[in-house]
């Protein structure tokens, strides 16, 4: 599922989320639909390597990495103690 910026035409609140192919999104403050698709920030170039691992680490505590080897597990669960 992508990440999305979203702008609300109705009470102009900026927020993003998870969309699914098919699914509408609603504003979280007014639930309206009149949105209008911003273009996300990008990471600070040094920090690219560190979210991603950070949200690795996460999906790991969570059960969501079966397709990684117990090895590779092991490594960025590695991690997950110096947070």
């Amino acid at each position: 599922m992508p990440l999305y910026d979203y702008h609300c035409s109705t009470c102009g609140a900026d927020f993003e989320t998870l969309v699914r192919s098919g699914d509408t999104p609603s504003c979280p403050q007014c639930h309206g639909v009149a949105l209008e698709k911003r273009v996300s920030r990008l990471a600070p170039a040094g920090k690219i390597e560190a979210i991603r691992m950070a949200h690795r680490r996460v999906a790991a505590a969570q059960g969501h990495l079966d397709h990684y080897s117990p090895s590779d597990k092991a490594k960025l669960l590695q991690g997950k103690k110096n947070i």
